[in-house]
């Protein structure tokens, strides 16, 4: 990793969010603790971090029911994503380098929106890689399940409810053009009318195939200065089934194991990872844990670890 890119943050801090409640399937809340037993705080001080793990966040309790225009949950994601904001919010304007532990991905609306406001106020520059198999930019009217870890992007970006998109205090969180994603193999019909109207950048599994993980990592970062601060929202989902089968929206055809790890370590190389998601990472559903100390082994790639015989740079 070159350090000397590195932000002046030495801090990490450990934010769980123990909520599935914008999931069509139970299992997300406990992913914050098989991150923690799969050996993450470990592995982070592995790599000269300071780790501060503040337990879990506290929030409503799934009640498990049908959409109400259009949305599942509504209030109980509202709750659930100001208290990651906070959090979040908190930790930044501390000095640390928050990794958010979830449950699934509809708290990187809170996350990512306190990461967008931190820099606002820094007047740093931002830039989001969305590590998924899903663009999640539905909307209410262009998804029957309402589910809303299917939609945070769009609602970064100011389409949803005015609950999920005034977080902040700023609509939209987020620009289509700070936002790239990648490893994107399941869009729906309408969500893809919306995507290419909105110009969202996405390096989907085709691209990665036909020009590879290194050019498609190389046109993600491309335009990062020392005044970037680069946000990694890493749903579990991005990687292939085979070797994670830990998630609930399993989707055929992802990044390799080595693909995955070229990804982490080229974001490493870059010196400017300052935040990170962990999501979607569903232990009812794993096997031995296996899809979280997977996780754990490409976090440590993001924060310096390499499979490559490489002098520093």
């Amino acid at each position: 990793m070159n350090t000397e890119l590195l932000p002046a943050v030495t801090t990490a801090a450990l934010i769980g969010a123990p909520t599935d409640i914008g999931a069509g399937a139970r299992g997300a809340s406990m992913g914050p603790e098989a991150l923690r037993v799969a050996g993450l705080r470990a592995a982070l001080e592995t790599h000269g971090l300071r780790v501060l793990d503040g337990g879990n966040l506290a929030g409503p309790t799934n009640p498990w029911q049908p959409p109400v225009d259009g949305y599942r949950h509504l209030p109980e994601v509202v709750a659930w994503n100001q208290a990651v904001f906070d959090a979040v919010y908190g930790a930044l304007r501390g000095g640390h380098l928050p990794i958010l532990l979830g449950g699934d991905h509809c708290l990187g609306v809170g996350s990512i929106a306190a990461v967008a406001r931190h820099c606002r106020e820094q007047g740093r520059q931002l830039r989001v890689l969305w590590l998924d198999a899903h663009a999640d930019f539905n909307t209410s009217t262009l998804t029957p399940s309402g589910n809303v870890h299917g939609m945070p992007v769009a609602c970064l970006c100011g389409l949803g409810p005015a609950g999920l998109t005034g977080i902040g205090g700023h609509t939209p969180a987020l620009r289509p053009d700070q936002i790239r994603q990648i490893g994107i193999r399941s869009v729906d019909a309408g969500e893809k009318r919306l995507v290419h109207e909105q110009g969202l950048e996405v390096f989907d599994m085709r691209f990665i195939d036909e020009e590879g993980m290194r050019r498609t990592m190389e046109r993600a970062l491309d335009g990062m200065d020392a005044n970037t601060h680069l946000h990694v929202s890493f749903d579990v989902d991005f990687l292939d089934p085979e070797i994670a089968p830990g998630v609930a929206t399993t989707v055929p055809g992802g990044p390799s194991y080595r693909e995955a790890q070229l990804c982490m370590e080229m974001i490493a190389d870059s010196g400017r990872l300052a935040s990170l998601d962990i999501v979607e990472l569903n232990p009812a559903l794993d096997v031995r844990n296996k899809t979280a100390e997977l996780a754990v082994d490409l976090v440590e790639s993001l924060f310096g670890k390499s499979t490559l015989m490489r002098l520093p740079r």
